[in-house]
């Protein structure tokens, strides 16, 4: 049976709101996700953090106008994801713009591996020759690299997110909200809107020196927040009220056909209505066709993607990335099916000198096969997580002898700062290592893969509990039938939700009065709520029945189930009705 919680919520924050007007079901939803007053929902430019609090960037910005006003060369060095795609191309778009001789270099995963390395450095003085360096989503932890460019007499001016190490790289500038010393009240920006604020900056800078004089215009920067939502929402960083703002400003670009040829083209080939487009979309959609670039190819071509004005070639690019995401949904059903053989057939075996947890197996799984594909082993690593509810670190060769390796983890389990943990008490196991709470990379010697998941699994037997080792989904609870509406799914489809700030999800007793296959793959379902039942169990109160569809499953439900279900407004042929959407199900009591 699923474990479900129901979310706990301030009542001072829920009588705040109520007062201000909230629908008392909105209002729960709202304190449970601890907006506390009305203004916090609010989506308007005043509401966003200024740009002088975070830490170094208008030194940054004082430095690239001078380079820009000197005409300089600029190199940005992006990272292969879609949250280093969309910060470059925030970065080429209003440095272009405000009149800035700049060009930019992603590292190919395969030959050079993530961020700022000595050798990324020498390709750049070898081909751009760059005066700067600017690093997007990257190079926190690129000490080596930024020390070849010194040497080089290349100035690298860092961009990032993620956490810094116990060294910082002896960069000119370095930009990053997670650094130490940064009051920057949202640690969780993604590398896109640590990018666009140094933009924000640097426009700043310049109309102070009086640079947009006519004939030269001033750019507006709001053209480029589509770029900055899909960074964020794909990067799946929390969406606090900053976060928030940023991406509510971009959806509604999109929705109102403002967005860039790039965006507007990878709706197209996914066949998706622009006017329709929610966070969902950017990230289930838009995300996955992007980082195929990235994980397949060459991430150039996605930038190529988010820069272009061409509408024609947008397409062309588009399709291209399509056709990418096809093949690596093919490829990472290949590695599934590859790992659960692995922990059916040789899981105990692997792991037998550990004691196993309650909910059976160990605590950690570090999985390798010689012949997974390196760029799809993060997606790996997701889907194993979350069908065991374990950290999770996929391995796949390397170059020279090492293995790359990606970390997804659960709640209470931070993957980061756990690998700095077994680095240290095995001096020399972790090549490199960095990224998240959430999400990490690392190398290792091929040799030291056991030596590494015993390591790891020794770490997460010692911060987890058997208790962190159970899936838990929260919902808001039960609704009354005189809820379940169609107006309260239009009202929190208006709502931005995502990481830190979850969809609306319910619980109720259904029974199931019709179901049928879809799509080959989805169960069209309608469904009856039961409520009042009788102790035996033969007299049940049923209300209202109510459309509903169930993704990913083609296997008959039974008579009675509990839902964890998510209200949706379905528009089929100009008409819009109520639909629950089931992201969970149990088998329920019989009646």
């Amino acid at each position: 049976m699923l474990n479900t919680i129901v979310r706990n919520y301030p009542s001072y924050a829920f009588d705040r709101l109520v007062r201000h007007g909230f629908h008392p079901v909105l209002a729960r939803i709202y304190a449970a996700r601890g907006i506390e007053m009305p203004n916090q929902l609010e989506a308007e430019w005043p509401r966003l953090i200024p740009f002088p609090r975070l830490k170094n960037v208008s030194l940054m910005a004082a430095r690239l106008a001078d380079a820009i006003i000197a005409q300089k060369r600029l190199l940005i060095v992006a990272d292969y994801d879609s949250d280093g795609a969309t910060a470059c191309a925030v970065g080429i778009r209003a440095l272009r713009a405000f009149g800035a001789t700049v060009d930019y270099l992603v590292p190919n995963r395969f030959e050079y591996g993530y961020g700022l390395t000595p050798e990324i450095v020498h390709l750049a003085a070898a081909t751009v020759r760059p005066d700067i360096l600017v690093t997007v989503d990257n190079g926190i932890a690129s000490v080596e690299g930024v020390a070849e460019a010194n040497r080089r007499g290349i100035q690298v001016f860092i961009t990032d997110h993620h956490l810094p190490g116990d060294t910082l790289p002896d960069a000119a500038v370095i930009v990053n909200p997670n650094q130490a010393g940064c009051g920057f009240p949202s640690k969780h920006l993604a590398g896109v809107g640590v990018m666009f604020y140094l933009m924000w900056a640097l426009r700043a800078e310049l109309r102070t020196r009086g640079w947009f004089a006519p004939p030269r215009k001033e750019p507006n920067l709001a053209s480029l927040l589509d770029l900055v939502a899909l960074g964020t929402i794909a990067d799946v960083v929390k969406l606090d009220d900053n976060n928030r703002i940023l991406v509510h400003k971009g959806l509604q670009r999109i929705r109102h056909g403002r967005c860039c040829a790039g965006i507007h083209a990878l709706l197209e080939v996914a066949r998706r209505d622009f006017r329709r487009v929610s966070a969902y979309e950017l990230g289930f959609i838009l995300g996955p066709r992007l980082n195929a670039a990235g994980r397949l190819d060459d991430m150039g071509v996605g930038i190529q993607c988010l820069i272009t004005d061409d509408a024609a070639c947008a397409s062309r690019i588009a399709l291209q990335l399509d056709a990418l995401n096809h093949k690596r949904r093919e490829i990472e059903a290949d590695m599934q099916t590859t790992a659960l053989a692995m922990l059916e057939n040789a899981f105990s075996a692997q792991y037998a000198q550990f004691p196993t947890s309650p909910a059976g197996n160990t605590t950690s799984l570090s999985l390798f096969d010689p012949s997974w594909h390196q760029g799809v082993i993060g997606i790996l690593a997701s889907r194993m997580k979350e069908k065991l509810h374990r950290p999770v670190i996929a391995f796949a060769s390397g170059n020279d002898g090492e293995l790359k390796g990606s970390g997804r983890s659960i709640p209470g389990f931070h993957l980061r700062d756990s690998l700095d943990l077994v680095s240290k008490r095995y001096p020399g196991l972790l090549r490199k290592f960095g990224g998240h709470a959430a999400a990490a990379g690392l190398t290792i010697c091929a040799s030291d893969f056991v030596k590494f998941r015993d390591a790891f699994e020794e770490t997460a037997q010692a911060l987890l509990t058997p208790a962190d080792l159970k899936r838990i989904v929260e919902t808001d609870g039960d609704l009354d039938e005189s809820e379940m509406n169609l107006d309260l799914a239009r009202r929190l489809d208006e709502q931005v939700w995502g990481q830190g700030f979850a969809q609306p999800t319910f619980i109720a007793r259904f029974q199931v009065q019709e179901q049928r296959v879809i799509g080959e793959k989805h169960l069209k379902l309608k469904l009856q709520r039961c409520t009042e039942a009788a102790c035996n169990h033969k007299s049940v109160k049923m209300d209202c029945s109510y459309e509903a569809i169930l993704f990913s499953c083609n296997v008959p439900l039974p008579e009675l189930i509990y839902a964890v279900y998510r209200l949706q407004v379905n528009e089929f042929k100009g008409n819009s009705s109520l639909q629950l959407v089931l992201d969970h199900w149990f088998q329920a009591d019989a009646l």
